[in-house]
């Protein structure tokens, strides 16, 4: 009797404990899905509704007063037709192979340079980033007074230099090159510093081994470093297109699209269509067709890099 009496009590203590774990595990998940589902609600808020509106609002016509009126394909057919499409397309790739050449290299070899550095790293770390904590109206106009044909401080270095001064932005030649530098120096700190993160998880004996083979900077930098870095390179990469091809802030505040045109983007062009034009559908259409464009690339890019990685 006993002996039964005993077996019987620790089940049915496990019996007890049962639902107070699956309590415990329960209440474990559902506060996990409570805070996924706050961020999932932001997103689609804030990401998400404003995608879709930008599709529905692509084939109406309306002034966000009166009801809006579905015109199928026609906002399509007038940006197509419009004369400065072509052109807004062109300017957008153009900035976007400069800044390519320029802003995607630079972060790199700065953040090469402060990881050889041994002595006030974090000093020149936290000056390479702080044009990141400016708001960027204040650093394009900042630009704004450097670009000025007269007292302006890149003239003046010219002039200092014995060197014919330039009309940085009123210049087509010289305009859309402007643009690219301020862009560049305001993006600066946040890929040299994710470049310096990735250049500190490279093992040190990697680079041992190869000062004791007597390899030289420029040979560690080209069968160590960008090896190792390949995969954040490759991100960046995806990551500097799609921002660049979006540019907007630089050509609005400095160039209002001139000289000539030669600096209106496809997002400054949406832009006109919207608020100048007052074609709120040219303007989602325009959207529209970044969006598909930067899509297929992306989609384009990601197969290409899964690829070479198997």
């Amino acid at each position: 009797m006993t002996t039964a009496r005993t077996l019987v009590r620790p089940a049915a203590a496990r019996s007890r404990r049962r639902p107070s774990r699956t309590r415990r595990t329960v209440k474990r998940n559902l506060t996990a899905y409570g805070f996924l589902c706050g961020a999932l609600i932001c997103f689609a808020f804030f990401s998400w509704c404003p995608i879709v509106r930008e599709v529905l609002l692509s084939f109406q016509k309306t002034n966000f007063v009166g009801e809006a009126r579905w015109v199928g394909f026609d906002n399509f057919r007038t940006v197509l037709a419009d004369p400065g499409f072509v052109d807004a397309w062109v300017n957008t790739a153009e900035f976007t192979l400069l800044a390519l050449i320029v802003g995607y290299v630079v972060p790199f070899a700065i953040a090469i340079v402060l990881n050889e550095l041994k002595h006030a790293r974090a000093y020149l770390r936290f000056v390479v980033y702080l044009p990141v904590m400016l708001p960027p109206a204040v650093a394009v106009l900042l630009f704004k007074w450097f670009y000025d044909p007269g007292p302006g401080l890149f003239n003046q270095i010219l002039h200092a230099a014995h060197l014919p001064g330039l009309s940085w932005l009123d210049s087509t030649g010289t305009a859309l090159i402007s643009l690219v530098i301020v862009s560049t120096w305001m993006n600066l700190g946040s890929g040299t510093l994710i470049y310096l993160a990735a250049l500190q998880s490279i093992p040190g004996e990697l680079y041992e081994a190869a000062e004791l083979d007597g390899a030289g900077l420029f040979r560690r930098i080209r069968h160590i470093t960008i090896p190792q870095t390949r995969l954040i390179l490759l991100v960046m990469l995806l990551l500097q297109i799609i921002a660049t091809m979006q540019v907007f802030i630089e050509p609005y505040l400095l160039t209002g699209g001139g000289p000539e045109g030669s600096t209106v983007t496809v997002a400054y062009l949406m832009y006109q269509y919207a608020f100048n034009f007052t074609n709120f559908g040219g303007g989602g259409a325009l959207g529209l067709m970044l969006m598909l464009v930067l899509m297929v690339f992306s989609a384009v890019y990601l197969r290409v890099s899964r690829e070479e990685a198997r």
